[in-house]
């Protein structure tokens, strides 16, 4: 989204916000005629009470007792009425944000699984849960609570100034004065302070970011003795976004007494005129009572929508925010012509392909690879030579620059990408679980599995034993990425998850890299069975668990540099050879 757009703001961000409260226009209504009737129940108090006051004085010997209490009693049935009303509104507004809040997380929510893999390479994680928790609530808080608010206003204000012109005319002019200074000191302000809170909210993502970061890195920080370093710098951008809030909260205040004063000074006007008026014989006490209530009830509005429009400065800023990850362009949709996979036979081909992860710098350039059916693959080479971008073009996880891939002799983009995906089965070496038990992770993949089925992949990845010592065997509960158990567990997890799946093709990144070699051992030994008939792709910096691979493909600067079996590789004594040779020199050492 541009700039231009974002700040374009106060149309464009009111309608999509609108478009959210559109879809509950029945309980809005409902809300709306709550609001009429509590407020206009209400606005009769002043004239009720300004009639009790007059009767007071009607006889010479005394108070007329009967038509003060029969005042008396309809303004409190009407007050009661109006809290009455009041008490259900609140209650419709509360079920009014809890849909909002619903159902624009679920919008956003929806639209980051649709965003590509790229867009999650860009953007801190602290600062995408900082959207879709605060910012959110910000924008729903205002958007139920003071849109109401807002119409609330309007119609005290409109009912006080007609009982007002119906009292003393003469006197409203008082607020032709009052009213307009009122209304620039608040544009004023405002327009100081809607900038203050976009950058209110950019740091305190930013906060949100970096502790996301630091706690995920919490053993290497004290690993190498980084403590007091980051507290630094958790104090700078905590400084910063603490800054950043008391300068949006400051010039986001000053609207409500600026404008509290003008509406005392009017106060003190309708004060001094009203007791001329009442001295010349041209009011009597009671409508200077009435037209006084009605005066602060015409004001109060006013202060209070001054006060709501610092809330929409920060609504809108988070708003911003918002919409901007909702509008982030999802993946390139399907060609119209993509076809859903049927059956896999398994012949993947990388023909010309060039691609960069940004336009200054090529990872492969007119990159050639045939991988049949069936076969195993591993790539190897040095980092950064381009071995895991490989693994992200033939996912799809992102587009080819120039060239194209194929799939069973079929270009992968006339595929619909889901059903290319779920031709792969990948094993990542950073092993991904989530919170739930172990049975759970480990038929992630498959719907109707049974626990035979999950047995058995358990005991082929050799890790069956552990999870059979625990109290609650497969039904134990994994925390969060399963932090409780070993990373040579957690890998051990994801191998059984993948061994569990019937895709014809196989991704092995780095996926024994976190075991023992024993145990590693004993899971290419089970896995080898499992890859029979699979295409295979095996990264593995290990080079001695890629010896029985079909073929070998070394790549060094976006290109292949040799490829074949181990022992052809050994026989040129080329880079293979150099780096193989170099890894037993260590282990020798």
């Amino acid at each position: 989204m541009s700039n231009e757009r974002i700040r374009a703001p106060k149309k464009y961000l009111l309608l999509r916000l609108w478009r959210y409260l559109n879809r509950y226009y029945f309980l809005i209504m409902i809300g709306v005629a709550l609001m009429l009737l509590s407020n206009v129940l209400a606005l009769f108090g002043p004239k009720l009470s300004g009639m009790a006051i007059d009767a007071i004085g009607i006889r010479a010997g005394g108070v007329d007792f009967e038509k003060v209490f029969y005042y008396v009693g309809w303004m409190i049935g009407f007050y009661v009425l109006s809290a009455f009303f009041a008490y259900l509104l609140s209650l419709l507004t509360i079920s009014l944000t809890k849909k909002v809040i619903y159902q624009m997380r679920k919008d956003v929510f929806e639209n980051l699984s649709k965003l590509p893999v790229a867009f999650f390479d860009q953007y801190q994680t602290g600062d995408i849960i900082s959207i879709i928790t605060y910012d959110i609530d910000t924008v729903n808080q205002s958007l139920s609570n003071d849109f109401l608010q807002i119409m609330q206003s309007i119609v005290t204000v409109l009912f006080s100034l007609v009982m007002m012109l119906t009292i003393a005319p003469v006197m409203v002019l008082i607020f032709v004065a009052t009213i307009p200074v009122s209304v620039l000191l608040t544009k004023f302000i405002t327009s100081h302070s809607r900038p203050l809170y976009r950058v209110r909210s950019k740091k305190l993502g930013e906060l949100n970011g970096f502790v996301e970061e630091m706690l995920n890195g919490q053993k290497t920080t004290r690993a190498y003795g980084r403590e007091e370093q980051v507290i630094e710098t958790f104090d700078r951008k905590n400084k910063e976004a603490v800054e950043a809030n008391t300068r949006a909260e400051y010039y986001g205040t000053l609207s409500g007494p600026c404008v509290n004063f003008m509406n005392n000074t009017s106060l003190a006007l309708i004060s001094v005129f009203g007791s001329l008026l009442y001295l010349q014989g041209g009011i009597g006490i009671g409508d200077i009572s009435s037209f006084v209530q009605y005066s602060r009830k015409f004001s109060g509005p006013i202060n209070e929508t001054a006060n709501i429009i610092g809330e929409l400065q920060s609504a809108f800023a988070a708003a911003e925010r918002v919409f901007k990850l909702m509008d982030e362009l999802p993946e390139k949709a399907d060609d119209e012509k993509a076809r859903i996979l049927q059956e896999v036979y398994g012949e993947a081909i990388f023909r010309d392909v060039s691609f960069g992860y940004s336009k200054e710098r090529q990872i492969l350039r007119d990159f050639n690879l045939q991988a049949k059916a069936g076969q195993q693959i591993a790539i190897v080479g040095p980092t950064g030579a381009g071995k895991t971008t490989i693994i992200n073009l033939l996912m799809r996880f992102y587009d080819v620059d120039a060239g194209c891939i194929l799939l069973d002799g079929e270009d992968t983009y006339q595929i619909k990408r889901d059903s290319l995906r779920g031709a792969y089965t990948m094993v990542l070496q950073d092993a991904w679980l989530f919170h739930g038990t172990i049975y759970d992770n480990l038929a992630y993949g498959r719907e109707n599995i049974t626990m035979e089925e999950v047995e058995r992949a358990a005991k082929a990845a050799k890790i069956c034993s552990y999870i059979e010592k625990l109290p609650e065997g497969f039904q134990t509960m994994l925390s969060d990425n399963g932090v409780h158990i070993s990373k040579g567990q957690r890998q051990l997890l994801t191998i059984a998850r993948a061994m569990l799946s019937d895709a014809r093709m196989l991704i092995l990144d780095e996926a024994t890299s976190n075991v023992d070699t024993r145990t590693e051992m004993q899971i290419q030994e089970a896995m080898r069975s499992l890859m029979k008939d699979k295409t295979c792709f095996v990264i593995a910096h290990r080079l001695s668990t890629i010896r029985g691979a079909d073929l070998i493909v070394v790549i060094q600067d976006g290109r292949i540099a040799e490829q074949g079996t181990h022992t052809e590789l050994m026989e040129k004594r080329g880079l293979y050879y150099q780096m193989y040779d170099a890894q037993f020199e260590s282990a020798g050492a």
